[in-house]
């Protein structure tokens, strides 16, 4: 289990890291996106702050993946980017759903597999 563990985190730690570092170095040029999901990024950057907000903690959680430090701390963090990444392709772009199905996979891979650390979070 343990080195599934360090497959997981490292597979969704690399991911992150490509979808990070392209966005916020511009090393390559996305393809224009058509119809909803045309809209839908339109107002995403019509707001300015919210995509380096998020590339910068997808970032984050990516080097905390990879160096497996902070691990239970980047999944709770990447977790509200991960299913509006998985929302996003169900409704406007299934082209990337398997790429988000897989997130969503393996973030909830690693909770489970720190599911002791959650634990005093969720006390009353």
């Amino acid at each position: 289990m343990k080195k599934a563990m360090i497959v997981v985190r490292t597979l969704m730690g690399l991911l992150l890291l490509f979808a990070s570092a392209t966005y916020l170095f511009h090393l390559i040029t996305p393809p224009e996106p058509t119809g909803a999901m045309k809209i839908f990024n339109d107002g995403i950057k019509a707001s300015v702050y919210l995509m380096p907000l998020v590339k910068t903690v997808e970032l984050i959680c990516a080097i905390a993946f990879l160096s497996g430090r902070f691990v239970p701390l980047a999944s709770v963090l990447i977790m509200p980017s991960i299913v509006n990444i998985f929302f996003v392709h169900l409704f406007l772009g299934p082209e990337g759903l398997p790429v988000a199905i897989f997130l969503i996979a393996a973030n909830l891979f690693v909770a489970y597999n720190y599911r002791e650390l959650y634990k005093p979070l969720l006390k009353m």
